[in-house]
């Protein structure tokens, strides 16, 4: 069953159209606007509405999120995001740790995630 709870949240210009990228891993672009994340990123937090591009973004980076799976991921697995925002399990060094799983999800599945508010790359 996917939650959230006490999600903390900024607000930030969607640079692009992130309207079907409810639950999906973002970034600040260099124009410092929310943008989607992809496996090379460092994902500040996940985006939380549906804006369009201009429109503001709600972002969470700490607390409880409902996030999208885009593998099969463990209970209290590292999450990373993939090429298109979803959270993957982070199994390789360099891997930009977003959170924790709080629940195994398949991929598609929308579960619960424990928003790391200091984002990190895992070394090993």
């Amino acid at each position: 069953m996917a939650y959230e709870n006490q999600v903390q949240s900024i607000t930030l210009v969607a640079a692009a159209d992130l309207s079907a990228k409810q639950y999906r891993v973002v970034k600040i672009d260099s124009n410092g606007k929310a943008a989607m994340s992809d496996a090379d990123d460092l994902g500040i937090g996940i985006l939380q509405n549906n804006p369009g591009s201009g429109q503001p973004a709600t972002v969470g980076y700490g607390g409880v999120s409902k996030a999208l799976a885009g593998g099969t991921i463990a209970a209290g697995a590292r999450v990373t995001s993939d090429a298109n925002g979803a959270l993957i399990a982070a199994s390789t060094a360099g891997d930009a740790v977003v959170g924790v799983a709080i629940t195994g999800a398949a991929s598609g599945d929308i579960f619960p995630v424990l928003i790391n508010p200091f984002p990190f790359v895992a070394l090993a």
